[in-house]
C-alpha cells in the first residue's frame, strides 16, 4: 500500500512541476508531436555540415603481433620504422630487459624460457610491411 501511495505522489509531483510550455511530459510523444517538436527547434547559426578529412599520406598502424614466446602491441609508421609499446610473455616465458623498442626498421625482444628444460630461449625480430607487423625467430646474438 505505501509503494503506490508512493507511486502517486511521485506522478502528481512530475505533473506539478511540468512547466507551461510543456518541456516535461508525463506520457510518451506519437510521431506528429515529435516532427513538430523537432521543427520548432531553433538550429545553431554556427554548425555547418561536416567535410570530409583531407587526405593523409598514411596513418599509424597499430595492431598485436602474435609468436611463439608472446604477443607485442606494436606501431607501424607511416616511414616504415616499427615501435614497440607493450609486450607480454606467452605461458612458461618472461621478456627479457633488454628489448629495443625503435622506432627503428626493426625492433627486438628475447622471451626468455621459465623452465630451460621445457622450452628454448626465442629472439624475435619484428619489422612492418606496409603497416602490417611480423615477428621472426632469428638467432640469439653473441654476448662475447
Amino acid at each position: 500500500m505505501a509503494v503506490g501511495t508512493a507511486a502517486g505522489a511521485l506522478g502528481a509531483w512530475q505533473l506539478a512541476s511540468a512547466d507551461a510550455g510543456g518541456a516535461a511530459h508525463s506520457r510518451p510523444l506519437d510521431e506528429g508531436a515529435v516532427r513538430r517538436a523537432l521543427a520548432a527547434t531553433p538550429h545553431s547559426p554556427s554548425a555547418s555540415p561536416s567535410r570530409p578529412a583531407e587526405p593523409t599520406e598514411r596513418a599509424v598502424e597499430r595492431s598485436t603481433v602474435r609468436f611463439t614466446g608472446g604477443t607485442a602491441t606494436v606501431e607501424c609508421r607511416p616511414d616504415g620504422t616499427v615501435y614497440l609499446l607493450s609486450w607480454s610473455p606467452a605461458d612458461g616465458y618472461h621478456i627479457d630487459d633488454d628489448v629495443t623498442r625503435g622506432p627503428s626498421p626493426t625492433a627486438h625482444l628475447e622471451a626468455e624460457a621459465n623452465d630451460d628444460d621445457a622450452h628454448p630461449d626465442l629472439t624475435y625480430e619484428i619489422h612492418c610491411t606496409r603497416s602490417v607487423p611480423h615477428a621472426r625467430a632469428v638467432p640469439e646474438p653473441d654476448d662475447d
